[in-house]
């Protein structure tokens, strides 16, 4: 056999091979059917109540949604093609995100706006949770001394407003204000300026070192 023959069966049984594993991998991918996506929402939205925990490590919750699934899935999908928990992760994401765009749109117009299938269902579970949050929030901050003094304001009923000779304190004159907005116009200048010497400074630096490198270059060469 000549050596030309051999490399040529060589490059072709290696061109099979990765033939071959590219079509093992094109297998493998799993591929989000609308039955899979629905499975997916229901198994994550029930285990919401777990992924709301402040302490929780997410991937295994996501190997545990990836389990579920692929019970479920068992006999009515392609054989042997199961969802790992990164793939399940990645499209809870993506639907997270489209269920965002749909929540803000359904506040503006309502919800007979959207149109989106999954949005019900994750809106019955995803919308009393931000609900509940907000909730715990509140009666948090009623306890703390912030929370009581906003309660306080809101009962506190509106005064007329003293006249001007009663002030404590007279208002500042539209001269003194001018000048505070110059001064700070001037500081404005100031700082650009200073940040412009900064930046040709950079410039001429990077200038330099590249003159210097091709001097070095040039040397280089003639020797």
């Amino acid at each position: 056999m000549d050596v030309i023959e051999a490399i040529v069966i060589q490059r072709a049984d290696v061109k099979g091979k990765e033939t071959a594993a590219s079509t093992d991998k094109t297998k493998a991918e799993f591929l989000w059917t609308l039955q899979a996506t629905w499975l997916l929402v229901d198994t994550r939205l029930e285990m919401d109540p777990a992924f709301d925990q402040p302490v929780c490590k997410k991937k295994k919750l996501w190997a545990v949604v990836a389990e579920k699934l692929n019970a479920k899935l068992r006999g009515s999908e392609v054989a042997g093609v199961t969802a790992k928990a990164y793939e399940c992760d990645l499209k809870w994401r993506n639907m997270l995100a489209t269920y965002r765009k749909n929540s803000e749109r359904a506040k503006r117009l309502g919800d007979a706006s959207v149109h989106w299938e999954f949005y019900k269902a994750m809106n019955s579970v995803l919308g009393k949770s931000r609900e509940e949050v907000e909730a715990r929030r509140r009666a948090k901050l009623s306890g703390t001394r912030v929370g009581r003094a906003a309660a306080s304001k809101r009962f506190t009923p509106i005064l007329p407003t003293p006249p001007a000779a009663a002030a404590p304190c007279a208002s500042r004159p539209p001269q003194d204000v001018l000048q505070l907005y110059m001064e700070l116009q001037e500081r404005k200048m100031n700082m650009w300026a200073q940040q412009k010497a900064l930046e040709e400074r950079k410039i001429e630096a990077i200038n330099n070192l590249a003159r210097a490198i091709s001097s070095l270059a040039e040397k280089n060469a003639d020797q």
